[in-house]
């Protein structure tokens, strides 16, 4: 039966503290992966990645062939007789030095060869029989060492910064210290990314025109005005991740999902979620999913609608999913159709996340949260950050700390760089999904009293993934579409985890692939599927439409008797302030 209820007549906070019975426990834009899928890890342990480590070293016989290797290469390369050489597309190496100066091409080489053999160690420890989780940890912490050792870390290991030290007569040195002693005092000994102060959410970020139509302890709900003289009666509520702000949908004109989405006459609907601290250290998955209904819900009483369209974007899809999964047990029917972009939620594919998913690695975790009361997002951003630290760490630390450059002012890293909190509850729950897999085992999972069973979510689905994305590979993604019931559609977007999200048709370089019914094979479905120049926002939309009822004359404002504006967007909860 169809729920018509026009209002929520609890809040999503009162249901998470009722619920009968808890759970069962380089592009700019490519910079964004430090953050984005951090929700549903934890800090690792340092004695767990140690032990992966020592256990990658300490192979008798690779080690032995790699140390004899490591010593012939080291008397060719002290010859100059060494024909290694560093990738074309490694920009580390890219000043003519490292190819022309003798002294210079030597330290180069000499590096490059000591990371191939810890590269070799690590696929012959995988050859070996290694679990996969314990060949991610040890890359991730060899990785993060070799990256490190880089001489292009170092002033006098970087003929670059040596000739800006000659050419500024010492000036970009100076600079350069100036800027480490703020980042050791200010940012966790990390350079920083982004010169933050270009950019006023409200005013630069964030600034498509509309409403706070609801708000709530957990959520303000934002009715956007529309851009159209006529627009589709069914709403669609989007859903973001519950850590980081949700204005990276809506960051710019031009690289807004949210103007395009009204330019193509769609009612739109945007949940914010509030910044907890730690007194909302209880709130939950159903507290969050709780909350989507509700914002479904006053979605359908301000247009009138009887059901909405939903878009659940990486952990948000995660939570979006608990809801659908409430609703299709309960035989409502207040959600006609869902999309998901770049959400998981099957765990058990080989990830760069699996270095984080040993049980020791949760436990701690788990510990960390509960006695924090949040986990905030410097925490984990930061792990996340070490995950690439060429690109995330010590490409600023050349450019901050050695050529003395300010910051960069970058929209997208500005919101990277404005994270949120996560309840202690919540990232119990989340670690529960990621290291036990809890989202596709039937009924390990309560949420709003109901057991999560995906079969049983039959809405049509329109699924997304991304192709070079790191955090949630776009096969991962793909099983979304054998996972829930009804028909499903995918599409697969070029570029990766955040770039595709923020990536407007009108970008000659962006594609994506379309093709027929999902079927079990994620690669025979891309073998099978047709390219395309532009963006996945296009046929997300064109099935979104189909599936968005009859065209009605555009609202001449936003909110309703019932749920008037309460402040323009982007409102309050995004601009909280909380040091996160």
């Amino acid at each position: 039966m169809t729920t018509t209820t026009s209002a929520p007549r609890h809040t999503a906070l009162d249901r998470g503290r009722r619920a009968a019975e808890p759970p069962v426990p380089q592009d700019e834009s490519e910079a964004l992966a430090s953050v984005e899928g951090a929700e549903t890890v934890g800090v690792p342990s340092p004695r767990g990645m140690a032990r992966a480590v020592l256990s990658t070293l300490a192979q008798p016989g690779p080690l032995a062939r790699e140390a004899a290797r490591l010593g012939r290469s080291t008397v060719r390369i002290l010859r100059g007789t060494d024909e290694i050489a560093p990738a074309p597309k490694d920009r580390r190496f890219a000043d003519p030095a490292w190819s022309l100066h003798p002294g210079y091409r030597r330290l180069a080489q000499s590096y490059l060869a000591v990371t191939g053999s810890v590269n070799d160690l690590l696929d012959a420890y995988e050859a070996g029989g290694a679990d996969w989780r314990e060949v991610e940890q040890a890359r991730f912490v060899l990785n993060a060492f070799t990256s490190a050792l880089a001489p292009t870390n170092t002033l006098l290991g970087n003929p670059a910064a040596v000739k800006r030290a000659f050419d500024t007569a010492g000036r970009s040195v100076l600079r350069g210290m100036g800027h480490m002693l703020h980042d050791l005092r200010h940012n966790g000994g990390l350079p920083t990314q982004v010169d933050r102060s270009a950019f006023t959410v409200g005013e630069d970020l964030g600034v498509s025109p509309g409403a706070v139509v609801y708000r709530d302890e957990v959520i303000e709900l934002i009715q956007y005005a529309p851009s159209t003289p006529r627009v589709r009666q069914r709403p669609v509520v989007i859903v973001p991740p519950p850590i980081g702000r949700f204005y990276f949908l809506d960051l710019r004109p031009g690289r807004s999902l949210v103007e395009f989405a009204v330019s193509q006459g769609l009612q739109v609907f945007m949940i914010s979620w509030r910044n907890p601290t730690k007194e909302q250290a209880d709130w939950n998955l159903d507290t969050y999913a709780g909350a989507v209904l509700d914002a479904v819900d006053v979605a359908r009483e301000v247009t009138g609608s009887p059901d909405v369209t939903t878009l659940g974007l990486c952990a948000g899809g995660q939570v979006m999913t608990t809801a659908l999964n409430h609703i299709a047990v309960t035989g409502d029917e207040r959600v006609h159709a869902a999309g998901y972009a770049v959400t998981l939620l099957d765990f058990a594919s080989r990830a760069p996340l699996g270095a984080f998913s040993g049980p020791r690695l949760l436990d701690l975790a788990r510990r960390n949260s509960r006695r924090q009361g949040v986990i905030t997002a410097r925490q984990m951003g930061s792990v996340f950050t070490w995950m690439r630290p060429d690109d995330l760490i010590f490409n600023y630390v050349v450019n901050q700390w050695l050529m003395g450059e300010d910051p960069p002012a970058f929209d997208i890293l500005a919101w990277n760089a404005d994270g949120t909190n996560l309840p202690a509850r919540l990232h119990e729950q989340f670690l529960e999904i990621f290291g036990e897999n809890a989202l596709v085992r039937p009924g390990v999972l309560r949420v709003l009293g109901t057991p999560v069973h995906l079969s049983r979510i039959t809405v049509p689905t329109f699924v997304t993934g991304a192709l070079t994305d790191h955090l949630t590979p776009w096969d991962g993604c793909y099983r979304t579409t054998q996972l829930l019931s009804g028909p499903s559609t995918f599409v697969l977007s070029s570029s990766g985890h955040i770039q595709s999200l923020v990536n407007p048709p009108g970008n000659p370089k962006a594609q994506y692939w379309t093709g027929g019914e999902p079927g079990p094979d994620p690669h025979a479905w891309r073998a099978a599927a047709e390219r395309h120049t532009g963006s996945w926002w296009e046929p997300w939309a064109e099935w979104m439409l189909e599936r968005s009822g009859d065209e009605v004359a555009a609202p001449t404002a936003q909110g309703s008797a019932e749920h008037p504006p309460l402040e323009p967007a982007p409102g309050a909860y995004v601009r909280d302030g909380r040091p996160a």
